[in-house]
């Protein structure tokens, strides 16, 4: 069986070594899973197809390392995001909340060790999450979630756990700046505190207390720059390396980044392996730990890292046996019809202007809220609405994530630099009729998906409704829009407020359209809320479709790339690359 292997190895001589007959050498393997995105089994329901990965997948390889190491000796952690971005999980979260929920069971039936905080788990409410965790046989991990509320620590700091005689201690850690990304009603009460100064608390009582042999953060959070200052970062897991003592591996995610490198601390010199398993279980994180006791005493250690991918492994059978019932319930789920559809809708179409994909989310947004202006952009590149029935599953192409809606106030002045940001991040200064228009990755040629040859991501590329506007692709960022009028006709005023309809990533600052492009302080952007809908967003368009058995999607034809020429030709070369 093929295995994907990026190997690294850290050795450590604690003391002077003894005589061979009191020596004891014992092999612990530590497998992380992150940002599973409810890929529980092999296949996607959105798309109705056989998909890689998935945690049946990750079973039949730990179940073939338990069975040559030994079950005790392999221990598994999840390091967040498990709880939201399939239908797998969205069921269990909205649709069945009675039964113990479908994703604690699987960690239940692998037998995991522990789990982390994700901001996706957060993002489906603190009621789902502690459903999620009561059901949980297995320890939940937070360090830096404060629930004020109580008074005390929302989750579980570390724990401790002996495995053959080595005491390992693992620490949660999860991102600070949920906030910044979600609703406060999702996240009441909790307080987000920094990563760094809480490992800098807590990994010593680890050590001392806990009298550790090794230590290991389990970071919901990117590997992020090197040698950073800032606090409260995003992406800290290489700064928590660097500034830290004490710390044996770090074990990140969030990023959806496959890594393996090692980071020197700076405090002492020592080595720490830095490991990140991607998303969607395609892969997982290993850190073997081949470690000598002398008299119950560790005397020396040595740590292998490796990135593992499990895609050419068979789902396991028992494991697949075990939640058909599950699986089945799902499947019926998603394949119920909610109304019809005129026409197919491709959201391919939406990176070279309007389209149905995007304009049907205008135009509920601005519906239901009543808003002068709305932003959306599109969450899928490649995938098609059909024509007829339109199901559940269907819905989860055309949104993707479970994002509610809110209204903010923003001045004309701010909503056209909202514009150019966004335009900004997805297209380039065309200098000539043969360039490209869309920002490419400099390396888009030898990227897999279509995702990974774009320069910036795609959910950022937001498009407004209820304006008239032209994009310049001849201009440089910064001075690409003209807004010419109101959709109804009537002057656009740069100094005027205007509402404005967006989700609520976007309302708390996800993206930095709000931040960076619009130029307002994320201290502001609370004040700037008008008003909230309850209800995600493929809710709230399910509902609409019902009414009257139709999915209305038509072109606004609101805006236009120009030159029309120039936009027309580099659209066709632009989507030879990006979909080959």
């Amino acid at each position: 069986m093929k295995q994907y292997f990026l190997p690294i190895l850290l050795m450590m001589t604690l003391l002077a070594t003894p005589t061979l007959a009191q020596k004891r050498d014992v092999k612990i393997s530590i497998i992380e899973t992150s940002d599973v995105h409810g890929r529980i089994f092999p296949y996607d329901f959105a798309q109705n197809t056989p998909a890689e990965g998935s945690l049946s997948r990750v079973a039949t390889y730990v179940n073939q390392l338990r069975k040559h190491q030994g079950h005790s000796n392999v221990a598994l952690l999840d390091n967040g995001d498990l709880l939201q971005g399939e239908l797998t999980t969205y069921y269990f979260n909205y649709e069945d909340t009675k039964s113990p929920h479908l994703a604690a069971r699987a960690l239940n039936h692998l037998d995991y060790l522990c789990t982390n905080l994700g901001n996706h788990d957060i993002e489906i409410g603190r009621k789902a999450y502690d459903r999620f965790m009561n059901d949980c046989a297995m320890v939940n991990l937070g360090a830096n979630v404060f629930d004020t509320e109580v008074g005390r620590l929302y989750l579980t700091a570390y724990m401790m756990e002996e495995i053959d005689g080595v005491r390992v201690g693992v620490i949660g850690l999860t991102t600070p700046t949920i906030p910044q990304w979600l609703p406060q009603h999702l996240w009441k009460g909790l307080d987000f505190r920094d990563m760094i100064a809480t490992a800098h608390r807590v990994v010593p009582i680890i050590r001392r207390a806990g009298k550790a042999d090794i230590v290991i953060a389990l970071v919901h959070s990117g590997a992020g720059p090197a040698n950073s200052q800032e606090k409260m970062m995003d992406n800290a897991s290489i700064q928590l390396a660097e500034q830290v003592p004490g710390i044996d591996v770090v074990f990140c995610g969030h990023d959806h980044k496959i890594a393996n490198q090692i980071v020197y601390n700076k405090g002492t010199g020592n080595p720490v392996i830095l490991l990140n398993p991607g998303s969607n279980a395609t892969h997982v994180a290993q850190a073997d730990l081949h470690v000598t006791l002398n008299k119950g005493k560790v005397v020396s250690k040595n740590i292998e890292g490796m990135v593992v991918d499990v895609c050419p492994y068979e789902p396991d059978a028992h494991f697949l046996s075990e939640f058909e019932k599950d699986f089945l319930a799902v499947k019926q789920y998603a394949e119920r019809v909610v109304g019809t559809n005129a026409h197919e809708i491709d959201s391919r179409i939406s990176l070279f202007g309007s389209s149905a994909f995007v304009d049907v989310i205008h135009k509920l947004q601005l519906d239901l809220t009543g808003a002068d202006i709305s932003f959306s952009a599109p969450l899928l590149l490649d995938t098609r609405i059909p024509e007829g029935d339109i199901r559940i599953s269907d819905l989860f192409n055309l949104y993707r994530y479970e994002n509610q809606l809110a209204v903010i106030q923003m001045s004309g002045t701010e909503i056209k630099r909202y514009l150019e940001e966004s335009y900004g991040q997805w297209t380039q200064q065309m200098k000539s009729p043969t360039d490209n228009m869309i920002l490419f990755h400099p390396d888009a040629e030898n990227r897999k998906a279509p995702w990974e040859r774009l320069q910036h991501s795609n959910y950022n590329f937001d498009s407004a409704a209820g304006i008239k506007y032209t994009v310049d692709l001849s201009k440089p960022k910064g001075q690409k829009i003209r807004i010419t009028a109101l959709a109804n006709g009537r002057p656009f005023d740069l100094n005027r407020n205007y509402r404005v309809a967006l989700n609520s990533y976007r309302a708390c600052g996800g993206g930095n359209l709000l931040t960076k492009g619009a130029g307002i302080p994320q201290a502001q952007l609370k004040s700037r809320v008008i008003k909230t809908i309850d209800k995600d967003l493929r809710q709230l368009l399910i509902e609409e479709i019902q009414k009257t058995g139709k999915l209305k999607a038509e072109p606004l034809y609101n805006w236009r790339f120009i030159p029309e020429g120039w936009a027309a030709n580099a659209s066709e070369r632009d989507a030879q690359l990006l979909f080959k």
